[in-house]
C-alpha cells in the first residue's frame, strides 16, 4: 500500500510512499533527454523531456515509480489491485503500456493542460514488460503547481478525475475515497464547541479534540482521509527547508512500521521509502525506512543532454548525529 501527495508553497512538491514487505532494489534515476525509449507501440523516442524520480531498472530500462520532469510536471503509480484494468490495443488510439505510462507523459508533457490533452488520445494497454514481471494493477497522480488529476484504467475504459485535494492512495476507486470525505466534514484542528448537548457544561480536556474521529488504522481509505486533512491543514514559510520538511510531515502521518502490518509468512508491509521531490527545481528528496537522514539529488547537477541513465543507490542504514 501506498500514499501520494503534492503540497505548494514557493515552488510545487510531490512524493509519496512506497509500503511493501520488501524492495526491488530501487534507485534514484535520472533520464536525459536523449536516452532512447522504446515503447511498446509507439515506436523508438530519442528526443524529449528530461526526468528524475525513483525507478527499479531493468535490462537498463527505467521502471519508475515516481518522478518528475524538467518542465515540473509529476507523477506517482499507485497499488489498485482489483480495480485496474487494462484494454488491448486499438488501432484508432495511441496505444501505451501500463509500465511506460510514466515515462510517455513525462516525456512530452510540459504541463497539466498538456497531460490533459495527450490522454485524450491514450489507450491503456496490459502489455507486459516481460515473462517475469507482468502489467501491475495501478492508478496515477499526475500533477504541476497549476492542477491534479487522478488516472484510473478500469474495466470500462480511462478514467481521468480531477483531483482537488492532491492525495492519493490505493483501494477504493478515487470517486469513492472523495465522497467518504463528507463522513469527516467536522474535524477541525481547532478546539470543538459543544453542539452536542448545550444545556450540559461538557468542557475539553485535551488539546486536538477537534480531530477526534480521525481515523488512524492502516487502511488505505483511512490513509486517504488523514493524508487529505494533515495536507489542507498543513502550514510552513516558503523556504526550501522548511517546505521539504513539511512534506516529510504530511506523509509521515500515513507512516507504517514493522510489525503493524502483518502479511504472512514472517513478512511485515512497511514503509521501504518516502519521497519528496521539489518540481519547480527538479530536486529529489527521499528517506528510507532505515534511514531518517533526508537525501537530496539534484537532476540540474548533471548533464542532460546525454543518452544514458544515470542511477544512484539508495543510501540505507540509520545516519545519527552526535551531539558530545
Amino acid at each position: 500500500m501506498c500514499t501520494a501527495a503534492t503540497y505548494r508553497t514557493k515552488d510545487f512538491y510531490i512524493g509519496r510512499t512506497l509500503d511493501y514487505e520488501f524492495s526491488y532494489g530501487d534507485e534514484i534515476t535520472i533520464t536525459p533527454r536523449h536516452y532512447p525509449f522504446p515503447f511498446r507501440h509507439m515506436g523508438l523516442r530519442e528526443n524529449h523531456y528530461a526526468m528524475i524520480g525513483m525507478a527499479h531498472v531493468v535490462a537498463d530500462y527505467p521502471l519508475y515509480y515516481d518522478a518528475v520532469n524538467e518542465k515540473g510536471v509529476g507523477m506517482a503509480g499507485l497499488n489498485f489491485v482489483g480495480n485496474a484494468a487494462y484494454q488491448s490495443v486499438k488501432p484508432d488510439r495511441e496505444n501505451v503500456a501500463q509500465f511506460e505510462f510514466i515515462p510517455w507523459v513525462l516525456s512530452q508533457c510540459a504541463s497539466m493542460t498538456e497531460v490533459r490533452e495527450l490522454l485524450s488520445r491514450m489507450n491503456l494497454t496490459g502489455t507486459p514488460f516481460s515473462e517475469q514481471l507482468p502489467a501491475v494493477g495501478l492508478h496515477w497522480i499526475i500533477a504541476d503547481a497549476s492542477d491534479c488529476i487522478t488516472v484510473e484504467s478500469m474495466a470500462d475504459g480511462l478514467r481521468i478525475h480531477d483531483n482537488p485535494v492532491g492525495i492519493l492512495t490505493n483501494n477504493p476507486p478515487f470517486e469513492t475515497q472523495m465522497f467518504q470525505l463528507s463522513n469527516y466534514m467536522s474535524l477541525s484542528p481547532k478546539q470543538p464547541q459543544n453542539t452536542f448537548a448545550p444545556e450540559l457544561s461538557l468542557g475539553t480536556y485535551s488539546r486536538g479534540m477537534g480531530t477526534i474521529g480521525l481515523p488512524g488504522d492502516l487502511s488505505s481509505a483511512s490513509r486517504f482521509v488523514r493524508a487529505a486533512f494533515v495536507k489542507a491543514n498543513s502550514i510552513s514559510g516558503d523556504s526550501e527547508a522548511e517546505s521539504v520538511s513539511q512534506f516529510f510531515h504530511i506523509l509521515g502521518s500515513v507512516d507504517q512500521p514493522r510489525g503493524c502490518c502483518d502479511v504472512g509468512e514472517g513478512k511485515y508491509e512497511i514503509t521501504l521509502y518516502t519521497s519528496c521531490c521539489n518540481a519547480t527545481r527538479g530536486i529529489y528528496y527521499y528517506t528510507t525506512y532505515e534511514n531518517h537522514q533526508i537525501t537530496a539529488v539534484d537532476m540540474h547537477r548533471v548533464e542532460l543532454d546525454g543518452r544514458e541513465l544515470i542511477r544512484y543507490e539508495v543510501i540505507q542504514g540509520e545516519q545519527i548525529r552526535w551531539e558530545n
